[in-house]
């Protein structure tokens, strides 16, 4: 993680507190050092925890230190991304996919436009 990167280091430990209990939408990221299409993603990622800090709150689980959550999720290929709002999974993508594409989502969800 970057330094200054503004998204939350998920892991099984915090994952419900960071996730479950949060009052903003929330997207999670799981991916694995070893990924390829994750570490294309990765950039976009934090773009987006950056813009949209305070409206959002942008995390990024890796499954290999964190099998429990990826396993308690059914997340079976990487990158995944679980849109979540109130504690509950709303939406999923599965590949890299488009920052704007990412961005409209997480607006429907928090109530913002896009």
């Amino acid at each position: 993680m970057a330094d200054n990167a503004k998204y939350v280091t998920l892991t099984d430990a915090n994952f419900g507190t960071e996730v479950l209990n949060s009052e903003l939408p929330v997207l999670v990221d799981f991916w694995a050092t070893w990924c390829g299409p994750c570490r294309i993603i990765a950039p976009v990622i934090e773009e987006l925890a950056s813009e949209l800090e305070g409206q959002a709150v942008i995390g990024k689980l890796d499954v290999d230190h964190n099998p429990q959550t990826a396993m308690n999720f059914g997340i079976r290929s990487i990158p995944t991304l679980l849109f979540f709002k109130n504690g509950v999974v709303v939406d999923q993508m599965v590949g890299a996919a488009p920052k704007k594409v990412l961005a409209a989502k997480l607006a429907a969800l928090s109530g913002q436009p896009a």
